[in-house]
C-alpha cells in the first residue's frame, strides 16, 4: 500500500479538522489564490502550500477555547503554528522548511508585515478571500455564530472596512489587479444594502 503524500494528509486533515463545516472551502480557494498572484515569481510552493491549508487551524472549533472570555482574547497564531510544525513533521514534510511555514502563518493577517516572498503571496492571498462575493459569504456567515457580530448591521463595518483598506495593503502587482473587480463587488454589494434598507438594517 502506497503511503499518503504529506500534501494528501494535510488536506485530509483540514477536511476533517474545519468546523464549522463551511470554514474548509476557504484553504482550497486560498492556495489556488497563492498559486495565481505566484505566477512568474520564484517561492518555495511547498512552503505555500502548507502555510495555505493550515494556517487557520487555530480558528476550528476544537482547537480554540470554548470559554467565551478566553476566547475573546484568543491568538491563533502561536497555537498554529506550535501544531502545524508537529504535524507537519508527522507528516514527513521537510523538516528544512518548517521555519518557512511558520515565516508566512505568523505574517499571514492584514495587520502583519511578511518578511519573505511566502509570507507576502499567502498575507495577500488572504486579504483577497475578504473581498468580492466570496468575502460577503464568509462575513455574513458570522453572524448569529460568530459573538462580535449579533445582526447583519453590526458586520457591514467588516465588510466596509475590507472595501476601503484592504487593496491598499496589498503587496503584489497582480494581488491589486486581482483585487480590483472583487472591490467593485462590494461597493456594489453595499449600494444595494444601502437602497434597500437605508438605516432599517438590523
Amino acid at each position: 500500500m502506497i503511503e499518503a503524500s504529506w500534501r494528501e494528509r494535510v488536506i485530509a486533515y483540514i477536511r476533517a479538522e474545519a468546523q464549522p463545516e463551511d470554514k474548509f472551502g476557504h484553504q482550497p480557494r486560498l492556495y489556488a489564490l497563492c498559486t495565481k498572484i505566484g505566477q512568474g515569481l520564484e517561492y518555495d510552493d511547498d512552503v505555500v502550500f502548507a502555510a495555505a491549508w493550515m494556517h487557520d487551524l487555530g480558528v476550528f472549533l476544537g482547537h480554540r477555547p470554548k470559554d467565551l472570555v478566553e476566547l475573546a482574547q484568543w491568538d491563533h497564531v502561536p497555537y498554529t503554528i506550535g501544531r502545524s510544525r508537529e504535524l507537519l513533521k508527522e507528516w514527513n514534510f521537510p523538516v528544512e522548511k518548517l521555519d518557512g511555514v511558520a515565516d508566512a502563518i505568523r505574517s499571514h493577517q492584514a495587520k502583519d508585515e511578511p518578511l519573505t516572498i511566502e509570507a507576502t503571496i499567502l498575507r495577500d492571498a488572504d486579504m483577497l478571500e475578504q473581498l468580492g462575493a466570496i468575502g460577503v459569504m464568509r462575513a455574513l456567515a458570522k453572524v448569529g455564530r460568530d459573538t462580535r457580530y449579533p445582526s447583519f448591521s453590526s458586520v457591514l463595518p467588516v465588510i466596509h472596512h475590507a472595501t476601503n483598506q484592504l487593496p491598499s495593503s496589498l503587496r503584489l502587482t497582480t494581488s491589486k489587479a486581482l483585487s480590483e473587480r472583487r472591490v467593485g463587488v462590494l461597493r456594489s454589494f453595499m449600494a444595494a444594502i444601502e437602497e434597500e434598507a437605508g438605516d432599517l438594517l438590523y
